[in-house]
């Protein structure tokens, strides 16, 4: 038996029991709620290797189930919907899960993103613990009025700490670890949402005008045609 363990939130007995099946049938092991609050126990107390969110749910819905997730938690999220709006995988995306899927959807095809899933997961934290490099980690980011603090993901403009989703905080980190350099729409996507992102590069535009949003006068630059970069003055450095 697989040691990963997948928690399904659907208000779809159905739905639940389809997924499980199919779930169980790979090897993994399940455990499925009705809502939100059902989940919340778990979440707290003994958190699953993965979950599969419906979006419209009894109470708390799954894109504010997701955001609170991700403000502890990389575990792995895919959110599924009966909503087939480009708006929402956006949002969802945005707000950290890792797929997006419309009902109805093919079981087979759920399962194989959650191997694919797994297997990005696991791959990324071999990298990370086999690292050796002998160049010392960095612990923040300044530049100008901008300040990041790596390994607390804490953003700070003008000695204001702002709130970042996932997402909003990728990017910003990806831009300010390079100032000056234009990345172009499609590097930015590979780079926040990996290599096998199936939306439209319009996340990337929606990300820019939330940053821009928080931080009034954030010199994050559009490149026309291209991108964006982060400009950084002459005579700054990034400390």
């Amino acid at each position: 038996m697989n040691a990963y363990q997948i928690a399904v939130v659907d208000d779809d007995v159905q739905i639940r029991e389809i997924v499980e099946a199919y779930m169980q049938k790979e090897g993994y092991r399940t455990v499925s709620f009705p809502s939100v609050e059902a989940a919340w126990e778990l979440w707290k107390n003994d958190p699953p290797d993965m979950w599969i969110l419906d979006i419209m749910l009894p109470g708390m819905n799954g894109f504010e189930f997701c955001r609170r997730i991700r403000k502890e938690a990389e575990v792995p999220i895919i959110m599924i919907s009966a909503r087939d709006e480009e708006v929402d995988k956006i949002l969802g995306l945005e707000l950290g899960s890792d797929d997006y899927m419309t009902k109805p959807f093919s079981p087979r095809e759920l399962v194989a993103r959650v191997n694919r899933l797994f297997h990005r997961f696991s791959s990324s934290k071999s990298g990370q613990e086999h690292s050796a490099s002998p160049v010392p980690r960095r612990t923040r980011l300044e530049i100008g009025e901008l300040r990041l603090v790596l390994e607390e993901r804490r953003v700070f403009w003008h000695e204001e700490e702002i709130e970042m989703t996932l997402k909003e905080y990728k990017l910003l980190q990806t831009l300010a670890e390079q100032p000056n350099r234009a990345f172009s729409r499609d590097e930015l996507l590979n780079l926040v949402w990996g290599d096998d992102y199936f939306g439209s590069d319009r996340a990337i535009d929606d990300l820019v005008k939330r940053l821009r949003r928080k931080m009034s006068e954030l010199p994050v630059e559009t490149v026309w045609g291209h991108g964006y970069r982060l400009r950084m003055e002459e005579g700054e450095a990034v400390k």
